[in-house]
Parts: structure tokens; C-alpha cells; sequence
């Protein structure tokens, strides 16, 4: 009889471990496969012959590390390899200075750590703290001192006492008392001046991380002078250089797959292509969107999928990793997502190259399929038909 549901025998602690020593547990669905559809061809009618199917949670999926990828159509001619870099956005790194020159007498933060949008991150000591303060002060008082002499002139007037025109003149008066006043204090709040105007506060415009910090206390930096850089992981870009004629293929939304150091996967999508050459490599740059937190500056590889200038005519050929295809019973199978887990499927394999394989039949464009260690869904099949006979 053929077992009906094997639970994971343990949490994974690593793959090749847990395919060596405690073996990956999963099921294996007894119910008979549903018959394909005769579109499909006789690749899937005979990997359907076989009980192929897997039942795993999400969880243990997780946990033993098989990576998922969508594929797409399109064959090894029609992809784009490219090196590429992850950056910050625009909008996800900030250079922080100080708003006026002076020593720097406090430091709150070092390189590595969080810091909060608005959050003080050094104290500088400067002379035009002191001035900008004064002036606001000043101006306050010229302000308040105008007010009241407009308030004067108003009751003169009223009494009779003092002609039209010098109430006017006060009101003027007042008026720019209080647009100074008002500017003095605007400036103050800009150079982020201390309470006791003796200092300003060196802030980070954004949330995020430092990743660069060039202050010291006791030194003296001017208000150009770069004193951290913080950047936010959530909100980074890559960078892949194409040449011109992979450039004239892309669109914003064609989607890319990026190739982690680690051997991960994300998906991404081109969400810009630059129209000039770069004048050192004579390449146009690809910006794509990435969800996720990356390290900037992280080297990736990045594989384009162009949604014009593909290979046309004949069936449609879609390409996966190497470690997607496996050897089962003599066959080319790959192992597709399904609601309980994985089935094995057949497919008819084409060329190969640079640890892509060509798909001529058996899959389908938006199926997802394992990738990383889906060796281990195949040795969990195997083990269950050994444990059958």
C-alpha cells in the first residue's frame, strides 16, 4: 500500500543534512492524477502516469530552503544576462551636514546604527548659531515693539489726537516688523538651532541605517562638509548594464529575475532604461524595482526578460535554472507548485547553456517551480517509491 501522508520528521537544519540523515519528510498524494488536458502533449500525459505529487506546508518548504521562481516564456536567445549593483533610490539615501560651521562637541550615532527621520544624530558648537539665534531674538523684539506702537497709534486715531497717516505708517511698520520676525525664526529652525542658541543640531532627514561617517568629535566642519551618510535597505534600485541593442528590446514592466550571492532569487521589474550610452562602457542603464531589503552596493546578476524583440514562431520555450531539472526514473522532471506541495513533471529539454536549461514542452509561463535544492523533492520521491514496492 502506498503510505498516505509521511509529517516532516524534523526541523531542517540544513539540506544537505536533512536529506542525508533524517531525509526530507513529506507525502505523497495516493489519489490517482487527473488526466491531462489533451493540449498538453504527451511530456505531461506521461509524467502524469507516475504518483508524482507532494504534499508539504509552506512552513516546511521555508525551512528546508527550496526556492520557488515563477517562469516565464521566451528561450535562451531572448534573455538578457547582465552584472548589475544594487543602489539606494533617490529617496532612500540622504547626506547629512551640519547647517553652519563649527566643532562638533556631542555624536549621539556611529557607522552602523539605526536612527529614526528627525532623530539628532551630533551636536556642533558654532559662532553662527549664536548670530542666527540673535537675530531671531532681535527680531522678535522689533516685532513686539511695533505692535505696540500700532496699538498706540490706533487709540490716538480713534481720539482724534494724531492724523490717519501715522496710524498707516504703523501698520507698515508693524507689518515688516513681524515678515522679519517671522524669517529670523524660519532661518533658526532651518540651521536647527539649539534652545540655547549656542549650537545646531546635526538631524537625519530619513529612517534607516549609517553607512557612512566621516565626524570626529572636537573637529571643525563647515556646512558642506559630509558628516554621515544614512540609507534606507527598504528602498534600493539595481542598476544593469545593457548594451544598446538589449536596451531597444526593454520597457518599463518587462520583468527581470535577480541572482543573489547566496544563490537566491527575487523577481524585479525594469521600471526605467536610461536613453544615452555611458561614455566609459558604452552601455545603457537598466533600473529596475526591487521589493525587499538589499544591501547597497551588493554585486548581483541579473537575468532580463524583454517582452519585444523575442524569438518568434514555433512553440513557446521557456528557460529555468539547472537545479530546477531533475532526473527522475529516467526522465526530465521538474517539480511545480501546487496548493499541497510539488508534482514531478515531465518535460522535453532543449539547449543548455551558462546554467540555463530550454523547456520545449511540459511547463507553462506563470508556473511556479522549485529551483534551489529541489534535489531534495526528488529524493523524498524516490524514497516513497522505494518504501512502495
Amino acid at each position: 500500500m502506498i503510505t498516505k501522508d509521511k509529517r516532516l520528521l524534523g526541523t531542517v537544519a540544513g539540506a544537505m543534512a536533512l536529506a542525508a540523515v533524517t531525509g526530507f519528510g513529506v507525502a505523497r498524494c495516493t489519489a490517482d492524477p487527473a488526466p491531462a488536458p489533451a493540449a498538453e502533449g504527451g511530456a505531461e500525459a506521461a509524467s502524469e502516469a507516475l504518483p508524482n505529487n507532494l504534499v508539504i506546508s509552506p512552513e516546511a518548504i521555508k525551512s528546508a530552503d527550496i526556492g520557488v521562481e515563477t517562469i516565464a516564456s521566451g528561450g535562451l536567445g531572448s534573455e538578457i544576462i547582465s552584472q548589475a549593483t544594487v543602489t539606494a533610490a533617490p529617496s532612500g539615501e540622504a547626506i547629512v551636514t551640519a547647517r553652519a560651521g563649527g566643532a562638533v562637541t556631542r555624536l549621539f550615532k556611529r557607522l552602523g546604527d539605526p536612527v529614526r527621520a528627525g532623530e539628532t544624530i551630533a551636536i556642533v558648537q558654532s559662532r553662527d548659531a549664536a548670530q542666527i539665534a540673535a537675530e531671531r531674538v532681535a527680531a522678535d523684539a522689533r516685532s513686539t515693539l511695533a505692535q505696540k506702537n500700532l496699538h498706540r497709534e490706533k487709540t490716538l486715531l480713534d481720539q482724534k489726537v494724531s492724523a490717519r497717516v501715522d496710524y498707516e505708517r504703523a501698520q507698515a511698520e508693524a507689518a515688516a516688523a513681524a515678515a522679519e520676525a517671522q524669517r529670523a525664526r524660519a532661518a533658526a529652525s532651518a540651521a536647527q538651532v539649539t534652545r540655547d542658541g549656542s549650537s545646531v543640531i546635526v538631524a537625519s532627514p530619513i529612517s534607516g541605517r549609517i553607512t557612512a561617517e566621516n565626524a570626529s568629535l572636537g573637529a571643525f566642519v563647515q556646512p558642506e562638509t559630509e558628516l554621515f551618510r544614512v540609507a534606507d535597505p527598504s528602498k534600493v534600485q539595481i542598476e544593469a548594464a545593457v548594451g544598446p541593442a538589449d536596451a531597444q528590446r526593454l520597457s518599463p514592466g518587462d520583468r527581470a529575475i535577480i541572482e543573489l550571492p547566496d544563490g537566491r532569487t527575487i523577481d524585479a521589474r525594469v521600471r526605467a532604461v536610461t536613453p544615452g550610452l555611458s561614455g566609459d562602457t558604452r552601455s545603457a542603464t537598466a533600473v529596475l524595482d526591487v521589493p525587499g531589503a538589499l544591501q547597497p552596493g551588493l554585486a548581483v546578476r541579473v537575468r532580463l526578460l524583454p517582452s519585444r524583440g523575442a524569438e518568434t514562431g514555433g512553440p513557446a520555450r521557456i528557460v529555468i535554472t539547472d537545479e530546477a531539472l531533475q532526473t527522475l526514473e529516467g526522465r526530465d522532471v521538474v517539480f511545480i507548485r501546487t496548493k499541497e506541495g510539488f508534482r514531478a513533471q515531465q518535460v522535453t529539454v532543449g539547449q543548455r547553456s551558462a546554467g540555463r536549461v530550454e523547456i520545449l514542452s511540459g511547463l507553462k509561463p506563470g508556473q511556479m517551480v522549485a529551483t534551489e535544492n529541489a534535489f531534495l523533492l526528488k529524493a523524498e520521491l524516490g524514497k516513497g517509491a522505494g518504501e512502495e514496492e
